[in-house]
């Protein structure tokens, strides 16, 4: 059996810019990329805390260190720039992978500068642990 777990999260970012005349994607700093374990190209989910939307999307590099968190192509109708946002990388998992899953959450400021990176231990009795 395989399993669909989240492997890494950027908490409570802020997203700086919607361009609604773009091919589609999500543009990451790359600071914030690596933090979470997420790849360009790789797809991801992104939920607003503003108005529960979810998409999902494939995630490409910004510089590093800029902060950009940008919407482009149809989300741009979806999320604004100030919309507070959670961004999860998934995949899947056999079960004998899952034990040694180690997923990184990566905490931000309202520049969506890192403020904390946790990594979750899976415990075997079903509880995570930073």
């Amino acid at each position: 059996m395989q399993r669909h777990m989240c492997k890494g999260k950027i908490h409570r970012a802020t997203v700086t810019q919607a361009e609604l005349d773009y091919v589609g994607s999500i543009t990451i700093d790359s600071l914030l990329l690596k933090a979470a374990d997420i790849k360009p190209y790789e797809i991801v989910q992104i939920t607003s805390l503003r108005n529960a939307t979810r998409w999902k999307t494939y995630a490409l590099p910004a510089p590093e260190g800029t902060g950009k968190i940008c919407l482009n192509g149809p989300p741009a109708h979806l999320f604004s720039p100030g919309d507070i946002v959670i961004i999860l990388s998934m995949g899947m998992y056999d079960e004998s992978e899952v034990d040694n899953l180690v997923p990184k959450v990566v905490f931000v400021d309202e520049k969506n500068q890192i403020t904390k990176i946790e990594e979750h231990h899976l415990i075997t009795n079903g509880e995570t642990s930073p």
